[in-house]
């Protein structure tokens, strides 16, 4: 599903790696930065996937890689960003849209669905905010964005999911505060509403539909832009008025 808009922001000469780039909110962001200009490293869990949308970004003129990886793994993160940097060299930008999701009444919730939940969306983003967080102070700065959820705040979802999303804003706020200092900004986006997204949906909302991958994708946009240079720590909701 597109918006119809292709929103795009001056991001050439930068280079950004997504996590969870293979399929819906995480494919658009990818597409998007590749638009503004930027060189993206396209990860998936799925090599197929990740593979597929970085030949789609490079047969429409920009310049991608598909790099396999499980961010729930610290040493697989590791090899990610390395990768990322021996083709494109420094890394501005990066995304954490990989999660899972999985339903089921907190009474009924399996250990493995539980600690599945808190390692993707939670403990990935840790890792890879840490990570490429020393590599861009070293390189003087750089931008990292959380795709958290607006489901957090309506506690609506399977506990594992609402649990580790929520702590996803935490770590933005947190990190954000201690990477600062070396010019690095972190925020969060959390998207509701949202077509094609693994994530529950609430309906209705204010405007009374559903929105695309690419409505999340130019927030994304915005903030990784020279625009948004002020704006850190936060949290900012795409849900179409879904909790006015």
């Amino acid at each position: 599903m597109n918006s119809g808009l292709n929103f795009n922001v001056d991001l050439s000469g930068k280079s950004a790696i997504v996590t969870g780039a293979g399929a819906g909110v995480g494919k658009a962001i990818a597409h998007a930065l590749a638009r503004s200009g930027a060189a993206v490293a396209v990860n998936d869990l799925n090599p197929d996937r990740a593979e597929t949308v970085a030949d789609e970004i490079i047969n429409g003129g920009g310049r991608a890689i598909g790099i396999q990886g499980d961010v729930g793994n610290r040493f697989q993160v590791s090899a990610l960003i390395e990768k990322a940097r021996d083709e494109f060299g420094h890394i501005h930008i990066f995304v954490n849209a990989a999660g899972v999701y999985k339903a089921g009444d907190f009474a009924k919730i399996d250990e493995w669905d539980w600690r599945r939940h808190l390692e993707v969306n939670l403990t990935g983003a840790f890792f890879c905010t840490q990570l490429i967080g020393r590599v861009m102070a070293d390189e003087g700065g750089g931008v990292i964005i959380n795709i958290a959820a607006q489901n957090v705040t309506l506690a609506e979802g399977s506990a594992g999911y609402v649990a580790s999303k929520s702590g996803l804003l935490g770590l933005t706020r947190q990190s954000a505060r201690e990477l600062a200092a070396a010019n690095i900004r972190v925020n969060a986006v959390c998207p509701g509403n949202i077509a094609n997204d693994d994530s529950p949906i609430s309906t209705p909302n204010a405007q009374n539909r559903l929105g695309s991958p690419d409505d999340v994708a130019h927030l994304v946009l915005f903030l990784c832009s020279d625009a948004a240079a002020f704006i850190t720590g936060q949290a900012i909701t795409v849900d179409g008025g879904g909790l006015a």
